[in-house]
Parts: structure tokens; sequence; C-alpha cells
């Protein structure tokens, strides 16, 4: 173990010493660029411009143009990048990730790399966890950018098409992860290829990037519709629950979160709604609104797990604690939790395009990523992303104070011993920041030091709009501020004046978040740069992380020996055991995060299929060589079942082929048995398909060749649209069952894949059917205009969540649904050739 540690940072060594010469040689560069003017140093990018098109790589211009952005830096924006930050940017530019501690200037050393890649012309982006981030750096780096002769779009969620447009358009796009992967999802349901605004993905730089590839891996985002179900049964199921009682009608497991039914409970439930058996499949719908409902009223906490505002139920982000409007918990919990708090039940939605950042961010060609906490992760970094990370000194040593953990044996202990340091540190004048988990404990430390006459700001969910005037603020003498662990990830907190001589910023843990690098994110807002600093992480054996990992033995020890509410211990034992569970909690979600993209690859490779087959009939000016290949395999497909091979030929059927042939593709009496009879199963295809050429020839005469091609446009999007929701709908509810086949020894992903795999084949033939059957059976009466087959919302469900606002399915009739249809049969258009269009 040791000998691999030792290569490990070895490993890490060796690199800082060939980032160290890199820089040195950008350094050597620095009198030269000083004695340019501001028009010498900006003609420096079209001179790389011109360089780079004549065949040199980004990788023989990044000495030269480190230097170039480097002093362009000092004359805009009055900052001289360091030697580690150059360090950082070359290690970004190699598509790894660099982990620089908070206050080493991440923002600064990204913008060398950035500028390197923009110098290829095929655009840049700049990745931020939230939109108050993407509009400051793209302004205040901005200056930089456009002072070289660079252009830079700032990508938000407000915009209209043509603005995302103008913003991709850019040399340097700064954006959001949420609106990057949502725009990718809407450029694959557009109705013309000029309305996608994405240019194909090249370089990504990720700030906070553990935030974005590894806390929000485990949530896909979605592009959902709406399905019809009604709002009765929730507030039934939920009524019903509320009358049970914990183990003897259910059993609620604290490590899992899982809540199941007792014996006592299913017969309670079959009283209760006048059933025989609630196993019964007729009462799947029932069963799951009982479980949901169960899981709304059990295992999720009001202003922990979501908050109620303005009687709507809004989620919690458990990573960052912020309020995320808009989301919801998919599956119905989220009805299930409506009924609970008694607001109004909304309808639950239907997917209608999904990704996961894991399978989004891996389509660039090079992909890079800083933050402060990334090594606990590396193992995910580099299997899942291809990415190395590299440890970047810091400027200056660190000095903080890390103190050891303070255990006391109940909460009420802990947090009289919590505002006990507040006040005392305050009193002397230091600032301090209280770091927490869920909102809840925040109101309740907030509640005590009101009580203790200690002035202070509140930063959570509940009032993120203030986050960076309140975080900016939070180094300023006697400053008393509380946040949810991650709240003001990106902003510093630079220290007011006095304020080093009395220990720096003070920094005081609650209790341990379930991952050690929010932990470390949390101490890392203190000592930034070489300023003094101490964290102090204050536990108590009541604690959520204790109580999941066995702290009973330990309270029942500090109990034998006397311990009262006042007196900590201080124990590594305990220490560790912390560490320990923490290890364990972050390999369960790195297992739920690795098996999301498993079943999610299966569902990428047909994405990419899907996509591109769209893609091409969008970009392409004549389709019939596609529709042609369809109808081929239509009829192929059709005479081989009706011909099977094992059969004598005079038990083939070939009314069946006549039928099928008449109701998709021809008029009746165009093929025969007769004329089938005696033939080959090749030489019927010859047949039937000669006759088809016929009637299309003949149809796009009367159509005209421009009007053709519009026809064939507007059928293949629909078909592959409308198939591929349907599709993705059936994965989805597919997924969420496959689990219970392991009971019976089966391998729940392998049967995913092949059952998603069968019903993939049968979409695509389902298209192809289609397409043959509405290009050679639709009559054309009005103008042909291509129509989205549903609007959707786009969503990123955290914690599982979707939203959903209903906007219905567009469909346009070429005559009235009674009207007699056009094609003369006799029946009413909605029987005949409206039925599916």
């Amino acid at each position: 173990m040791v000998a691999f540690l030792e290569k490990v940072f070895d490993a890490n060594k060796r690199e800082l010493k060939r980032l160290d010469k890199l820089a040195n040689q950008i350094e050597e560069l620095a009198s030269d660029m000083e004695k340019l003017s501001d028009d010498q140093l900006r003609e420096k990018t079209e001179e790389f411009k011109q360089r780079y098109q004549n065949g040199e790589s980004l990788d023989d211009l990044l000495v030269e143009a480190f230097a170039v952005v480097r002093e362009g830096a000092r004359r805009v924006l009055g900052l001289y990048p360091y030697h580690v930050q150059l360090m950082g940017g070359i290690s970004l530019h190699e598509g790894n990730i660099s982990e620089m501690k908070t206050g080493e200037g991440k923002t600064l050393t990204s913008t060398m790399p950035v500028y390197l890649n923009a110098l290829s012309g095929k655009g840049v982006h700049v990745v931020t966890v939230n939109e108050y981030l993407a509009s400051r750096d793209a302004e205040e780096m901005g200056q930089l950018y456009e002072f070289l002769g660079l252009t830079v779009g700032l990508n938000l969620n407000s915009m209209s098409g043509e603005e995302k447009q103008e913003a991709y358009a850019a040399d340097i796009t700064y954006s959001t992860n949420n609106e990057l992967g949502f725009d990718y999802l809407r450029d694959n349901m557009v109705l013309y290829e000029e309305q996608k605004v994405q240019r194909p993905l090249y370089y990504a730089v990720i700030d906070e990037v553990d935030s974005i590839l590894i806390d929000e891996a485990r949530t896909p985002l979605i592009i959902s519709g709406q399905a019809q179900k009604s709002a009765a049964l929730y507030i039934q199921a939920n009524a019903f629950v509320r009358t049970l009682n914990k183990d003897e009608d259910f059993t609620y497991d604290e490590k899992t979160k899982s809540v199941q039914l007792t014996e006592d409970g299913i017969n309670k439930a079959e009283r209760a709604f006048g059933i025989e058996n609630l196993f019964d499949i007729s009462h799947v719908t029932l069963n799951h609104h009982i479980n949901q409902a169960l899981r709304a009223n059990v295992s999720m906490h009001l202003d922990v797990d979501y908050v109620v505002q303005e009687d709507e139920i809004v989620i919690v982000d458990q990573f960052t604690g912020r309020l995320m409007a808009g989301r919801r918990f998919s599956d119905g919990l989220h009805q299930a939790i409506e009924a609970k708090e008694g607001v109004e039940i909304q309808n639950e939605s239907m997917t209608m395009a999904t990704i996961t950042f894991q399978n989004y961010f891996r389509m660039y060609e090079k992909l890079a990523g800083m933050t402060g906490t990334a090594k606990t992760e590396e193992e995910e970094f580099r299997n899942i992303y291809n990415m190395r990370v590299v440890v970047i000194p810091t400027n200056r040593p660190i000095v903080r104070d890390d103190r050891a953990d303070l255990i006391y044996a109940s909460m009420a202990g802990k947090f009289n011993a919590v505002v006990e340091d507040i006040k005392e540190r305050h009193e002397k004048g230091q600032p301090v920041l209280v770091g927490t988990v869920a909102i809840e404990t925040s109101e309740l430390i907030s509640q005590l030091l009101k009580k203790s006459g200690v002035p202070h700001n509140v930063l959570n969910a509940k009032n993120h709009e203030r986050e960076a005037e309140i975080i900016l603020g939070a180094g300023q003498q006697g400053a008393v501020t509380i946040a949810t662990n991650m709240a003001g990830r990106g902003t510093d907190i630079k220290l007011g004046e006095g304020v080093k001589e009395l220990g720096g910023l003070a920094v005081v843990g609650t209790e341990r978040h379930e991952s050690r690098r929010i932990d470390n994110q949390l101490r890392g807002r203190s000592g930034r740069q070489g300023d003094p600093g101490v964290t102090q992480f204050y536990l108590s054996m009541e604690d959520e992380l204790m109580r999941r990992f066995g702290s009973d033995n330990m309270k029942a020890m500090m109990t034998r020996l006397g311990m009262d509410d006042s007196q900590p211990i201080q124990s590594k034992m305990v220490s560790r055991a912390v560490e320990s569970a923490q290890k364990r909690v972050e390999g369960n979600n790195f297992d739920s995060r690795k098996q999301l993209l498993q079943y999610d690859d299966v569902l990428r490779q047909q994405r990419e299929i899907i996509y591109k087959q769209r893609n091409e009939v969008l970009a392409s000016e004549n389709l019939r060589e596609i529709v042609e290949a369809m109808i081929q395999h239509v009829v192929e497909n059709a005479v081989a079942v009706h011909t099977p091979q094992h059969e004598d030929e005079e038990n083939w059927n070939l009314q069946g082929i006549v039928d099928y042939v008449h109701a998709t593709l021809l008029h009746e009496g165009d093929v025969t048995v007769e004329d089938l009879r005696g033939k080959e199963p090749e030489e019927m295809v010859e047949l039937i398909l000669a006759k088809v050429k016929e009637d299309y020839n003949e149809k796009e005469e009367s159509l005209g060749e421009e009007q053709m091609r519009e026809f064939e446009k507007v059928i293949l999007l629909r078909a592959v649209d409308t198939k591929w929701i349907d599709h993705i709908d059936t994965m989805d509810h597919l997924r969420e069952g496959i689990h219970l086949r392991a009971y019976g020894q089966i391998d729940p992903l392998r049967e995913y894949q092949s059952e998603g795999f069968a019903m993939f084949e049968n979409m695509i033939a389902s298209i192809e059917e289609d397409t043959a059957k509405y290009i050679m059976k639709a009559e054309i009466h009005n103008n042909l205009e291509r129509e989205e087959v549903a609007k959707g919302q786009a969503v990123n469900p955290k914690a599982d969540g979707e939203t959903v606002k209903k906007k219905p399915a567009k469909k346009k009739d070429s005559a009235g649904r009674n009207a007699p249809c056009p094609c003369g049969s006799g029946k009413k258009y909605k029987n005949c050739h409206g039925k599916n269009i």
C-alpha cells in the first residue's frame, strides 16, 4: 500500500516538475510581452490563428499564447497569473483536472487554456454551477478576451433561440451545465436544421468540476411532457398511510431509507380499499400509490428534502442546500408529497428526451476541470471521464489550523457548544462561518444565536438571492454567517481589516457531510492565499452519519465513563470511524453513479443512432432513397412472416401478404394472390416493390418534386419523433421495474440491455412501417407544415425530480375528423387515413 501511495505521489511530483519547466518558459517571455503595445499584443491573436491554420498545433503555441494572456490580464484586469496558476492552466489545456485550493485564483488560471483553445475557432465552453457565476465570469474575464480580439457569449436559460445561436457562435461561451445539456437535447428535437443552436462539442473547462461531474451525475437531464393521472388516488393513499403505525404496519430502514408494509399493513390496505389481494396485477397502480405515500410520509422531511413555498413543493438540493424551483421528484413521489402537505396535486410527466451529465460531457473532444477538492474522487474521474487529477501547489504555504473533531453525546450538547464557541469568537471580533448540512439546522442555530444576542446572517436555500453579497461580507470583523455546506462556491471570502491579527476566518462545521470532499470544501473557505484561519467540526452521537453507522456502542461507553453533555471527547478512533463511514457512503454513491451510467449507456447507443438519423433527415435535400430503403424492409419483413422457410409452399399465407400490402402500401387490387402464386419470396418482394415504385412516381408527379421532398421530411420526422418519445418512456418504465428480476437470480442490467435492444429494433421497424404507410397512403390537401409531435419542458430532476407543464401534442388533420375520407373509401376520415395523423 505504501509503495502504491508513493508511486501515486511520485506521479504527481513528476507531473509538477514537467509543468514547472513549461511555466518557467512562459515567464521567460514576460519582458518581451511587456514591450509590446496594446495593438501589437492584440495582433498576436491573429498571428496565432494563422499559424494554427498553417499546421502548428495548440501545444506548439502554448508558451507564447499563455505569455500573451498573462500580459493582457495585467493590463486589463490588474491581475498577473502566478507561477502555480500557469502550471494549473497547462494542466487544464491537457484535459486534466487542476486541484487548486480555494482562493488560488482558478478563474484567472482558466483564461489561458480557454484563450489557447479558442484560437482553433471551434468554440470553447466555460461551464459554471449557476447563472450568477456564468454572468459574473463572462463579464469580468470577457474584458480580457475582447481586449485580445476574441468574442465572448453568455448562454442563459431565458434566451431565445437566436440569442443562443449568437452565444454559441462566439469563440468562448459561458454557460451552466444544465443549459448546455438541455440545448443539446432541444437541438435534437428541432424541425429545421437552422433552428439548432450548438456547434459540435470541442473543448469545455468546468469550474467546480466535482460538483458537476460527481454530485450531479446521479441526476439525468430530462425534457418531459405530461401524462394524465388522477389526483384522487394520491389523496386516498395519503389518508390511508396516515392511519398506519411504525413497526406494526410498516418498517423503515434508516440506512437505505426504504419503507415496506408489514403483513398487518397489507391487511389494513386490503380492508381500507375493499380489495381481496393488494398484489393482484389489477392493483399495481394502487400498490404504487401506497408505496409512494409511505415514502413521502416517512422518509421525506419538510425543510430537509423539500420546502413548501407559495403552495408548491420545492426540492432542496441535498448537496448545496439550494432550492430547486421548477424541479420535481419523479415516479409519483412529488404528487405524494403534495398530497401529504395538502397543496394542489400536479400531474405526472412523460419523458421526451433525456441524457446524463456523464454522457453529455463525454461527447466533448477534450474536457478539463478545476476545483479545490477532487483527489478523493480521482478513481471516478479517471474511469468515467478519462481525466487525471493534478494537485497544484498553493502560491503560499497554508497556515490554517485544522482542529480535531469534538464529539458530544447529544445534539443539544453539541449545539450549546457551537453557540458558545461562536459567541466567544464574535466577542473578540473574529469572523465566523458556520457550515450546516440541512436548512433546519441553520434555522435552529440562528434561533439559538438570537437568544444569545449574536447578530448574524443566514444563507440557505430560502434566501440564496443575496448569496454573493453575504459571502463577500463574511470575512469582515465580527461577521457571523450561517450557511448550508456549499453555499457561495466560486465566491472568495476576503478578510477585512484587522482580521488577520484576530486569527483569520473561523469555520465551524456543525456535523460531517456524507462526502469528505464537501467537508474539505467547507474547510477551504478559510486560510486562503496564506492567510491565517481555524476550522473546527462539532459532532454528536445523534448525528445522521453517526446514527447510520452504529454510534450506539460509543454512546454507551460515554455514559459508562460518566461523561455529561458538556464534556466532548477528542478521539482519533471516533474521527477514523467517521472517515470510514464517509468512505463507505462515497463508495455507495460511486456505485449508484456507475450503475446509472451503465443503464444510460444502453440508451446512449440508441440515442446516437436516432439523433444521427434525424440529423441526416434534416440535412438531406432528397430523402427518396432512404424512404425506398424503408419500404423495401417493410415488404421483405411482410413477405418473410407469411412465407416461413420451414413450411411448404402450399401452406404459405399469400392472402395475408396481399391484405397487408393493400392496408399499408398499395391500392385495393394492385396485387392479387394469383400474382404471387408460384413465385419465390424474393420475386414477390420485387413484384410488390415495382408496383410501389409506380405509385410513388405518380404521387411525385401530381405533387411536384419540391412538395414531395418536403412531404417525405414531414412524415419521417413525425414517425421518428413519435416513436422515439414512446420508446424513451417505455425504457423508463422498463428500468423502473427491472430490478425486481434480481429476485429470480437474473442480472437486471443484462436483462435491461437485451430487452432494450429488442425494443429498439421493434421501434426501428415501427418507424419504417409508419413512414412507408403514410408516404404511400396519406393524401395531401393543405400546405405541408412540419410540427412538433409534443412540446416538453426541460428539467434537471435532482434527486430523481422532474418538472412538468402541460403542453399538448399538436396534430394537423388534412380533413375534418368526421368528414368522408378524401381517399374515396367511403369511411370517415378518422377511421381511415386520419387514424394516426
